[in-house]
């Protein structure tokens, strides 16, 4: 399998500095901000545009590794034989060639979606596809302590450059006991975000089933969707889930925690997974 990123040596930076009016103590000053970049990124399979994301110029082959992922497009990193990021006048064009069958699968599904930062779901053909069907993760022995939870948070809130630089992204990260957060992605779009961490966790060999996803940003019902695909019965965040997402987690055999603020949370399903420590199976059948 090869996995060949081409980035040009001109690739947009990923914030730029920006001029700015700025109150302060009741009086308007001239000033700057940090602010991060966004650019249309589409995914092609087979030279066909699959979907296109407005996106944080980065991480393109963890991105497009964890949206095959995600998307059901594949079942393993080892399914896609190349992707090349080509840049245009317009944004990136991530070329993705797939395993034979795997492409054949692609085109009896096909599908043309284009989606703003935050909307996963813009473009889709039918209901049913919004309501698609989640993966159980109900089999993981995974378990975690009240500890571990408000230290996954802790250690991702150090994690993120791009979101210290500009506080303007979302950060997504998969937190394992004893190891840490092994991966952080960031991006302007949660969702994105959270295909990056897809892609970075996989590609580096580890299984869903083995650590909880942890995120910056409110919890929708795509977000635990993609969890539930990439495998992890934990999904751990500082703001509020919805209604359909904690519905879809509890279906899903998943643990819901949001609002984390320290070593305070509010668990919204599946509470029997957080353990004393003593009590915790960190081996996952």
């Amino acid at each position: 399998m090869t996995h060949t990123e081409v980035i040009p040596s001109t690739a947009t930076p990923l914030a730029r500095t920006v001029p700015q009016l700025s109150r302060r103590n009741g009086r308007i000053r001239p000033a700057t901000r940090i602010v991060p970049e966004e650019t249309p990124v589409a995914f092609s399979y087979g030279g066909s545009t699959h979907a296109v994301m407005m996106a944080t110029p980065a991480d393109f082959e963890d991105f497009a590794t964890g949206f095959s992922l995600t998307e059901g497009i594949i079942a393993d990193p080892a399914d896609i034989e190349g992707i090349e990021a080509v840049e245009t006048p317009d944004g990136y064009d991530l070329q993705i060639t797939l395993r034979d069958a795997r492409h054949e699968a692609l085109v009896t599904r096909r599908r043309h979606m284009a989606g703003p930062v935050g909307c996963g779901l813009c473009g889709i053909e039918s209901l049913e596809q919004a309501v698609r069907e989640t993966p159980s993760v109900s089999a993981s022995s995974l378990g975690l302590t009240p500890g571990e939870i408000a230290q996954a948070v802790a250690l991702l809130n150090t994690r993120q450059p791009l979101h210290a630089e500009t506080r303007a992204v979302h950060g997504a990260g998969f937190y394992t006991p004893g190891q840490g957060l092994v991966a952080v992605r960031e991006d302007v779009g949660r969702h994105n975000a959270l295909d990056k961490l897809a892609g970075a966790a996989a590609r580096q060999g580890y299984k869903g089933t083995d650590g909880a996803v942890v995120v910056t940003s409110r919890v929708s019902v795509e977000m635990v969707q993609k969890t539930a695909i990439l495998g992890s019965p934990f999904i751990i965040a500082i703001s509020a889930p919805t209604a359909l997402a904690i519905r879809t987690a509890e279906k899903a055999g998943m643990t819901l925690v949001a609002l984390v603020r320290g070593e305070e949370f509010e668990v919204f399903t599946h509470a029997d997974r957080i353990v004393h420590a003593e009590e915790r199976t960190s081996h996952v059948a």
